[in-house]
């Protein structure tokens, strides 16, 4: 985001465009129509058609390894298409980790006409931004911040809306409000973690039931919580390009602070992060977790709605000691 920004360029990104359209499924169906497969992440679907259909964009950074294994061959539909894209690369070693990520990030700068000192020195503007998501990362720890506000804030700093000033503005505006709020009667606190859900009211299925979600792990992790003075040290500590154990710790370390009872892990159908849940539950073991399955952005199905109905039934169960 700091070499976008300080190249003056305008940051999109076209997972926001794809999920806040008024019809997404727009979208899904204009890829079927490019005879993309039907079994197929439907995120990818969306970013295909916004850069394909709108021509939302003049230019493509194309993460190529560390997020989607089905980006290498969406790089190339957009290259066939005469986007200009660029590639990124977060290493996959962690042998060298540093220096090739060093690298990759001064090559990208330049092809921006930048230095990483350059990007470096930028990083003081975009770290007062981050700070603000940090407070209401804090605010929604504290209960005065809904799971959904949390995830929709955190979500948005992956291109900061497109108007880094105007997007700082409305924190400021926004964390006035939530201060002023007496904190939400919760009994159950659950984390979110994997994916940002393409569901769009399953926060509010959840938090209809006297439960609060307090921790969206891969959202937290968009904003680079990471303190690290060093520049490259922070994309280091970002954990979502890299192996599962780096989620796991950071996973177990956050719902300890946060006092969470219960974790609800979104998959993404056709994902290849979905194996990661056997992982997952063997090194969380001493948490209830409730794994979920979406695939289009539509409303959470009936199958989707009991299960959760009861497993957070279990947890008030549990709270109120009536089961171990």
């Amino acid at each position: 985001m700091e070499i976008v920004l300080a190249s003056n360029n305008i940051p999109i990104d076209l997972n926001n465009i794809f999920i806040s359209h008024d019809n997404p499924l727009e979208y899904i169906d204009y890829a079927h129509q490019s005879v993309l497969p039907r079994n197929l992440c439907n995120w990818i679907k969306g970013l295909y058609s916004v850069a394909i259909r709108d021509r939302s964009v003049d230019e493509i950074i194309s993460v190529v390894s560390g997020d989607c294994s089905n980006t290498h061959a969406l790089t190339e539909l957009y290259e066939e298409n005469n986007i200009t894209v660029h590639r990124f690369s977060y290493p996959s070693s962690k042998t060298n980790l540093y220096n090739e990520l060093k690298t990759e990030i001064t090559n990208l700068a330049a092809a921006f006409s930048l230095t990483l000192k350059d990007v470096q020195e930028y990083s003081k503007i975009t770290d007062i931004v981050r700070a603000k998501l940090k407070k209401i990362d804090q605010l929604t720890i504290d209960n005065k911040v809904t799971g959904f506000e949390n995830h929709l804030w955190l979500v948005s700093s992956t291109d900061f809306c497109s108007d880094l000033e105007k997007f700082s503005k409305n924190i400021d505006e926004f964390i006035k409000v939530a201060e002023d709020r007496e904190p939400m009667d919760s009994t159950v606190r659950l984390a979110f973690i994997g994916v940002p859900p393409i569901i769009p009211n399953i926060y509010n299925l959840i938090e209809k039931k006297s439960c609060k979600v307090v921790f969206n792990e891969v959202q937290r992790q968009f904003t680079i919580p990471s303190e690290a003075e060093d520049f490259v040290q922070r994309y280091i500590d970002y954990t979502y390009p890299y192996t599962i154990w780096d989620r796991i710790n950071d996973i177990k370390e956050q719902i300890k602070l946060r006092k969470v009872d219960g974790i609800i892990h979104y998959v993404q159908s056709f994902c290849y992060r979905q194996i990661q849940d056997i992982v997952i539950r063997k090194h969380i073991d001493n948490m209830p977790i409730l794994t979920i399955e979406g695939d289009k952005p539509l409303d959470i199905d009936n199958r989707t709605i009991i299960r959760i109905d009861s497993f957070i039934e279990m947890l008030h169960d549990k709270k109120a000691g009536k089961v171990r």
